[in-house]
């Protein structure tokens, strides 16, 4: 049975098939931390709007596959295959995440892949 913690994560990775940027924007605390590993890090709803909007919006469809999840306290571990659809391609990105949940919302949200992977199969 899924934590707290661990369902709070289920549900957001779930939402982005909906691509309902506000939905996504709403699991985050207003000073939330969201890095993909590869990039500098992004602080606060305004900066995370914005890559989020990169990826959500233009996309046919983004789903995330969850392969499996773990928490320690409020930690929680993810392995995903993040699979995008857009501008005629498809792309499916191995992702190791890590989230940090407060009170019921995401502090810290970060991502680890491989940036080659992603640039390969988007051109």
């Amino acid at each position: 049975m899924a934590t707290a913690s661990e369902k709070v994560v289920q549900d957001f990775c779930a939402a982005w098939a909906r691509k309902n940027i506000e939905e996504l924007l709403g699991f985050f605390t207003p000073d939330a931390v969201y890095h993909n590993m590869p990039l500098e890090p992004l602080q606060g709803i305004a900066a995370i709007r914005e890559t989020i909007n990169m990826f959500a919006a233009p996309a046919d469809s983004n789903i995330f596959e969850m392969r499996g999840i773990a928490s320690s306290g409020d930690t929680v571990f993810t392995e995903r295959v993040d699979h995008f659809k857009m501008m005629g391609k498809t792309i499916s990105l191995p992702v190791a995440g890590v989230f940090e949940i407060r009170n019921g919302k995401i502090a810290a949200w970060r991502d680890y892949f491989d940036m080659q992977t992603y640039m390969k199969q988007s051109g």
